[in-house]
């Protein structure tokens, strides 16, 4: 019988193992690292704002500053909701922001799926003018638009604030707009045979798919709405009717700079808006990546 013997691996596929390896971390480990590192940069602000709502006033103005408080204050924040009427604030304004929602979620798609799925005329032109308007500063509108609102007799309402979602914002009407594109139209046909009207394929079938970048209008129109300042400080002349971010200018204005309390009810501010995103980020992300549901 003839001998085997095992022969040793050769060179080249060691030197092809550790290419392979050199390959994946630079593929993998340096992009993902370097992500890391500026995620901690852009969190940074944020993870301030929370030590800084936890200091003494000594603490947030001694030098060289502190990172971490030597003892965390929480009474900051029962200071903070209680020095202004912090609730009804924010009551004002999760009525404003889910007015804004509604709007947008019932103008928007409708729009967008008239200017891309309904043939008639024009409509190229009217979606090229809606998109033009993206291009004209929110400055040069202020007096116009007071000048209207004030005629109507809304100032010190909230309908200066929210009619305009029930007309469609231009970038929510784009954005639906090419991921309607998107959507076959052997799909409308083949429900156009089976004798649906526009009406139903809107309801039954083009709504159902829009759900990612439905949920990236409603993030938006939130974010835009929640965080809104000039808008409130120009139309809500009542204090009870002041939404949180005019409020908190006002307390700055009436109590100075009493940083702890004003970072504290920073701190609270932001919390409908991290769990909004996180329970919208799955719909968000489909939406990023323009997912229509069809291979």
């Amino acid at each position: 019988m003839a001998e085997h013997t095992l022969e040793p691996v050769s060179g080249p596929g060691r030197t092809g193992r550790r290419h392979s390896l050199k390959y994946r971390l630079s593929k993998t480990v340096v992009p993902h690292a370097v992500l890391v590192l500026f995620s901690l940069l852009f969190l940074f602000p944020f993870v301030w704002l929370l030590l800084t709502s936890l200091k003494t006033p000594e603490e947030i103005f001694e030098l060289p500053p502190s990172i971490f408080p030597a003892t965390p204050q929480w009474v900051n924040y029962k200071n903070a909701v209680e020095t202004i009427p912090f609730f009804d604030y924010m009551l004002n304004t999760l009525i404003i922001c889910l007015v804004n929602i509604v709007g947008q979620l019932f103008s928007a798609p409708l729009v967008a799926y008239s200017i891309s799925k309904i043939p008639w005329k024009g409509r190229n032109v009217i979606f090229t003018i809606v998109v033009a308007t993206m291009i004209l500063p929110a400055q040069v509108q202020m007096i116009p638009q007071y000048i209207i609102f004030s005629n109507l007799g809304w100032v010190n309402t909230i309908l200066p604030l929210t009619i305009g979602a029930f007309f469609g914002a231009p970038f929510f009407i784009f954005l639906l707009r090419q991921f309607i594109l998107g959507v076959p139209n052997e799909l409308l046909e083949a429900a156009k045979i089976d004798g649906a009207s526009e009406v139903r394929i809107y309801a039954q079938i083009m709504m159902p798919l829009l759900k990612p970048p439905l949920a990236t209008v409603v993030l938006f129109s939130f974010v835009w709405a929640y965080t809104d300042f000039m808008g409130p400080l120009i139309y809500l002349n009542d204090a009870s009717k002041w939404t949180i971010t005019v409020g908190l200018q006002g307390f700055l204005q009436d109590h100075g700079a009493q940083w702890e309390m004003l970072m504290a009810a920073a701190a609270i501010m932001t919390v409908p808006m991290i769990v909004l995103y996180f329970f919208g980020q799955k719909y968000f992300m489909k939406s990023g990546s323009a997912l229509t549901g069809f291979k």
